[in-house]
């Protein structure tokens, strides 16, 4: 492939999958600075995969495929590293909500992506994944597992989340 329809593919799959990859960039990082480490990283991996995509898979399970295994070590690195809180880590929505409800619907949404980030990273990626809204077959195309264990993955996640969300514990 010539660099230039390697570029062409490269922009065509950041326009469509760019903010699918900052959440996952999001949930995988809390921290402003590294998320947008690893955000750049998994355009620069993308970028580079895609030289060799064939198309025996869909755009969207390749950009997933990439995005994820480029995070994957970064969340393994993320662990050891000593954990701190960061003020450009809030984003307050402007749909004409409360200061205190948007700060409420922040602090949910940060507790609830520090529990994803407390996963294993398997299960880290499955619910990232299915928060995205891939069903279990994509799901599973891009994980390597069954749609069945996926579909039972999700549902075992989705249970020990809400009742640690719930229970007020997030690890």
């Amino acid at each position: 492939m010539d660099a230039a329809s390697q570029d062409e593919r490269y922009l065509s799959a950041a326009a469509e999958f760019g903010s699918a990859l900052e959440r996952l960039a999001h949930a995988c990082e809390a921290d402003a600075t590294e998320r947008r480490d690893l955000l750049q990283d998994i355009h620069l991996a993308l970028w580079r995969s895609l030289a060799v995509f064939d198309g025996r898979c869909s755009m969207r399970t390749w950009v997933y495929r990439v995005a994820h295994n480029t995070a994957a070590p970064h969340v393994t690195a993320r662990r050891r590293r000593p954990k701190g809180v960061s003020i450009e880590e809030f984003e307050f929505a402007d749909d004409g909500a409360s200061p205190e409800q948007a700060a409420g619907e922040n602090q949910a949404l940060e507790r609830l992506m520090a529990m994803i980030r407390a996963l294993k990273p398997p299960d880290a990626q499955v619910m990232l994944l299915y928060l995205e809204d891939l069903d279990a077959a994509a799901i599973g195309e891009i994980t390597g597992l069954s749609a069945r264990a996926i579909a039972t993955k999700v549902h075992r996640i989705k249970a020990l989340l809400a009742r640690r969300f719930e229970g007020g514990r997030d690890g």
